[in-house]
């Protein structure tokens, strides 16, 4: 179980670096770049940022290739908001969880049948169901 100050910790780191990227990096390799989430280890001296890149493999190898770059000037910008006795080592890791997921959907929308005339809404059902409950009285 982390900790609850390692939590805040990533957090922070998060916040500040995708700020950053955001607003202060001037690198044209680093685009459409968006930090998803960090893990940072129990010492506090390393953490590894995940990042998801809009465009295809090697648009990804090239952002992440200047965010390494960049990984020094970040890493001062993280020294300067948090306090820690270290501060934590920065290293980019590609996040696929978004592609993942369009895979997933569109291989579940292959596999499903499709059907002409999809679920009714809850107002048309309940009006569906009163209809045959007045029948039934009749």
């Amino acid at each position: 179980m982390t900790s609850r100050r390692v939590l805040k910790v990533a957090e922070a780191v998060r916040e500040v670096v995708s700020m950053s990227i955001l607003t202060e990096l001037r690198d044209p390799r680093i685009r459409d770049v968006t930090v998803t989430y960090v893990e940072v280890s129990p010492d506090l001296r390393n953490a590894k940022v995940h990042v998801s890149v809009m465009g295809d493999d090697s648009r990804q190898a090239l952002s992440l290739r200047g965010l390494q770059n960049a990984a020094g000037f970040l890493q001062q910008k993280v020294a300067n908001r948090i306090e820690t006795r270290y501060t934590p080592k920065l290293q980019f890791v590609l996040d696929k969880g978004v592609k993942h997921s369009i895979e997933v959907s569109r291989l579940l929308s292959e596999l499903l049948p499709h059907d002409e005339d999809p679920l009714p809404s809850p107002a048309e059902a309940e009006q569906e169901q009163n209809e045959e409950h007045e029948g039934e009285i009749d």
